[in-house]
């Protein structure tokens, strides 16, 4: 195995061009790691970006964030201004393994990794996030909800890596929120995951993105459900049409966590408490 310590995206993207075989990037290694030493993948080159200038800020970008692909989930939860902008995003990320995993993983690999049942990307999709992904062909940014395109493949192309996280303007009277259902209290895979980011106009819902997660092949951005509560005071009836939409978009599968009627009917539930919390820190921030 040969292992690189670039010191630029640059040179990142030239060791993975050359490189011959299986080329895997290493930002907190939570996956990749864990991947090799149950030789699930053994890498023929292992590009470590740690030592990158800026990999692990998290900075003012305008009025939104630019967040370092080596950012650590413990680092986004004492990030008291993140946190405050955008709760549900550092909460999601917070849900994501032990403490000693906390210290490691990141936002990227959370996404990278490729997994439906991934806690912090149903938040990223929520709170519209982009990535800046450079490759040989240069740099493009991309949605956030258009990197996984099932389950442990991404839409990154040969020699790509995902450079930076965008986390845009929060601005006023919004809110986000993550909820998941798992069945144990802890450090669990998520069985349906769901988050909701909207903005108010006074006590009304004038913009709103859900998205859920574990109940397709890959995280959904569920724009019916958004459109159930967009024009709302999120009522009891805006709230049923959320569920609905909701669990009206979910494919699952079943397996030894989950039944597809329990995952179903889960998602509209989740989907209507995590609406609530996202709309009480809405009105808290107005």
């Amino acid at each position: 195995m040969q292992y690189h310590t670039p010191s630029s995206f640059d040179d990142a993207v030239a060791l993975a061009k050359d490189a011959q075989g299986v080329t895997r990037f290493l930002a907190g290694g939570t996956d990749v790691l864990v991947q090799l030493r149950a030789d699930i993948v053994t890498p023929d080159v292992l590009i470590d970006i740690k030592k990158i200038d800026g990999v692990s800020d998290i900075a003012r970008e305008g009025d939104g964030w630019r967040i370092g692909v080596a950012v650590t989930g413990a680092e986004m939860s004492e990030h008291d201004t993140l946190a405050k902008e955008w709760p549900g995003l550092v909460e999601a990320m917070d849900l994501i393994g032990s403490t000693q995993v906390q210290g490691r993983a990141t936002l990227t690999g959370n996404l990278c990794n490729g997994s439906p049942a991934a806690d912090s990307v149903p938040a990223m999709v929520a709170a519209g996030v982009t990535v800046s992904v450079t490759g040989p062909n240069g740099e493009r940014k991309v949605a956030a909800e258009d990197i996984p395109v099932s389950p442990g493949k991404t839409s990154l192309e040969a020699g790509e890596l995902v450079t930076a996280v965008h986390v845009p303007a929060r601005g006023k009277s919004g809110g986000d929120a993550y909820l998941r259902f798992i069945p144990r209290t802890e450090m669990d895979i998520a069985v349906v995951g769901c988050g909701i980011n909207l903005r108010l106009d006074g006590k009304k819902i004038v913009e709103a993105r859900v998205s859920l997660g574990a109940v397709a092949p890959t995280v959904l951005l569920v724009e019916d459900a958004a459109n159930a509560i967009i024009g709302t005071e999120l009522d009891d009836a805006a709230l049923d049409a959320l569920a609905a939409a909701a669990s009206a978009a979910c494919n699952p599968i079943n397996d030894k966590r989950g039944t597809i009627e329990f995952r179903t009917h889960v998602a509209g539930v989740l989907a209507k408490r995590a609406a609530k919390i996202a709309y009480e820190r809405a009105e808290a921030a107005s």
